[in-house]
């Protein structure tokens, strides 16, 4: 009895300290939830700096003293002929460097048109913005707009260059097709150039347990598909008939930024990886973001453009839950499947 008496009166203070703790957490959650979101803030960092750093370090490592002072002389002339010449500096090409990671929603484009519009503002003709871009694609009007801001470089006559590691597909290569110059990692997925819609149905469920749904529109085609209702053949039909617009938007997209493509043999749904794409014409050349970055140092000065949104306690909790049932899902999903 005595046992059952400590084990009751531990168990009694162990619910009551995770009760306190949820009703704090919950008036935490409740008074962040009204603060008003973070203003953002735009971000401009030299890579050029990071990676003469880089450099610089990996040269102390590797090199004696007698070639790190032979070294240092020569880049000591060299930095008195750049402060000599400081005109042809000042009117040297510029490379800007954006990234964007598409979620299916493409909420990022959000952070995408505040980037385009900083670099646009700054920007001379004979800058170039590089875009390392990596989606799956997802809503038609999300990734439409994103699309959209990326033309928004071209109108202006600066050179757009993309460059895909990892992939860009769907909604992704709608974005990726509208650069100047368009670079795939070689196992890069690319492509998909098609229209996916699905839903549920559950009428035959809610009929078996008696329950009855209605749903009343004004317009014939007001809501073609319906989860609860019953779906018709002609609404079936309709569905059908708006994804084959939008599908056809799409190819007529492609083609007016990439004019010399067979889009119909690409415009399949089918994806490639990147050394395909290119016999195909879907890219440009195989070259990693990192490549061509290395390419343009150390002649160009290099920047990283990002605009940042400072959130505040409730979106930091949600995002915190969201990564942990992120990484329990995908580890799930690692196990019932094979990777390449």
């Amino acid at each position: 009895m005595e046992f059952l008496y400590e084990y009751g009166l531990f168990l009694a203070k162990a619910v009551t300290l995770v009760i306190a703790f949820v009703i704090v957490l919950v008036a935490i959650i409740g008074s962040a939830s009204r603060q008003r979101p973070g203003k953002g803030h735009l971000e401009m960092t030299s890579l050029t700096s990071q990676l003469n750093d880089v450099t610089q370090y990996a040269r102390s490592v590797l090199l004696d003293k007698t070639a790190m002072k032979k070294l240092a002389k020569e880049q000591k002339k060299e930095e008195k002929k750049q402060k000599a010449d400081s005109k042809q500096k000042d009117d040297a090409s510029r490379l800007f460097v954006l990234d964007f990671e598409g979620s299916m929603d493409a909420h990022e484009v959000d952070r995408l048109r505040e980037e385009i519009t900083a670099v646009l503002c700054v920007a001379k003709p004979h800058d170039e913005v590089l875009i390392r871009l990596e989606s799956g694609g997802g809503v038609v009007h999300g990734y439409g707009l994103a699309a959209s801001q990326l033309q928004r470089i071209k109108e202006k006559g600066i050179s757009l260059t993309v460059a895909v590691d990892k992939v860009a597909a769907s909604g992704g290569y709608m974005m990726a097709c509208v650069a100047d110059k368009l670079l795939s990692a070689r196992f890069a997925y690319i492509g998909s150039i098609g229209v996916l819609a699905q839903i549920p149905n559950v009428n035959k469920l809610l009929k078996k347990h008696d329950v009855e749904f209605e749903q009343h529109t004004a317009g014939d085609y007001k809501r073609t598909l319906t989860v609860f209702g019953e779906n018709t053949d002609a609404g079936r039909e309709k569905f059908k008939q708006d994804l084959e617009n939008i599908h056809v938007q799409f190819k007529d997209w492609v083609q007016s930024q990439r004019q010399s493509l067979d889009i119909e043999k690409v415009a399949t749904g089918e994806v490639w990886l990147g050394n395909e794409a290119l016999k195909l014409g879907l890219v440009d050349d195989i070259m990693t973001s990192d490549d061509y970055i290395m390419s343009n140092h150390p002649q160009r000065e290099i920047f990283a453009v990002k605009y940042t949104i400072k959130k505040n306690v409730a979106e930091k909790l949600g995002l915190s839950m969201a990564a942990v049932a992120e990484k329990s899902v995908m580890r799930l999903f690692s196990k019932a499947r094979h990777w390449f």
